[in-house]
């Protein structure tokens, strides 16, 4: 199973320039050449227009969906529960788009107070989230639409793979989950950050996976602990649902995520793609932005 050929050996990367959101390569150097045509079909790559030290990056892609797995890594599963919460199935949840963020842009940290009139719960009324915890993961994206295609033929339908982090505020995901139901707290705005970048030239069944939280590992796993395999995930979920060029499959996190305090720093690393860095600040937004 391979990464189709017209998609090998390129890390595209999507920056701010003068007329907008637009793509670029990203070579080893940290040089960013510019991309002109669709990184989905036809394009060519122009002159260099800065390096990653002088170029503000932003999420490599904006999502049509944004489909997450649950409890994909075994010794995830087993630090917070029994084997009997080993899956038998993927178990699929999806996070808004408007979660999604870019390297360097802040995770905020939601205001308590402005949901309590909204849950009757006692348990949460004095704090509806608890900890907000981040979750390393890799996140393969789609290249070309498919439907019900194989396991042997999935890596085909892929562009690349970036680094995400699933961001959950976790006392009200074990209320949600209680329920059947998974949105709030997996899908608030910035709970989604992508990036640096989508590199396509990577085979994802045994990479090295971490998180380093100011500084400090908090996370080291390999994707080929992986219950679900990529490959498997990706022909899963063509079953039900047509996947479409830029959706992103965000494939689950190993164990060791715990809780983001206001002025951390997280980095997600996933080998060969790269690291995304994001600082964590609570949401000061005013009401009605």
């Amino acid at each position: 199973m391979s990464i189709s050929d017209g998609y090998r050996h390129m890390k595209f990367v999507r920056y701010d320039s003068p007329a907008g959101p637009a793509f670029g390569a990203l070579k080893e150097s940290g040089a960013i050449y510019a991309i002109d045509g669709d990184i989905f079909t036809d394009y060519t790559v122009g002159a260099q227009i800065g390096t990653t030290d002088d170029t503000c990056l932003i999420a490599p892609l904006q999502p049509g969906k944004v489909i997450a797995v649950g409890a994909n890594y075994l010794a995830h599963i087993l630090e917070n529960h029994g084997p009997e919460a080993i899956p038998k199935f993927p178990m699929l949840f999806m996070k808004p788009t408007t979660a999604v963020i870019g390297p360097g842009q802040a995770i905020k940290l939601p205001d308590p107070s402005r949901f309590t009139q909204a849950i009757n719960d006692t348990d949460l009324q004095n704090d509806p989230f608890g900890e907000v915890h981040f979750e390393a993961e890799l996140v393969a994206v789609v290249g070309k639409t498919c439907r019900n295609i194989s396991e042997a033929d999935a890596l085909d339908y892929l562009l690349g793979f970036s680094c995400g982090n699933d961001v959950s505020a976790r006392d009200l995901q074990m209320k949600e989950m209680a329920t059947g139901v998974l949105l709030m707290s997996k899908g608030m705005d910035t709970f989604a950050p992508l990036g640096p970048c989508i590199a396509t030239d990577l085979d994802p069944e045994n990479l090295s996976i971490g998180a380093r939280l100011n500084g400090k590992e908090v996370q080291n796993s390999s994707t080929s602990d992986l219950l679900f395999s990529v490959a498997s995930l990706v022909a899963y979920i063509s079953q039900g649902v047509t996947l479409e060029p830029g959706d992103c499959i965000y494939t689950g996190t190993p164990a060791g995520p715990s809780a983001l305090s206001s002025g951390d720093s997280i980095e997600i690393e996933v080998e060969g793609i790269g690291i995304l860095r994001n600082p964590v600040e609570n949401d000061a937004s005013a009401a009605g932005s």
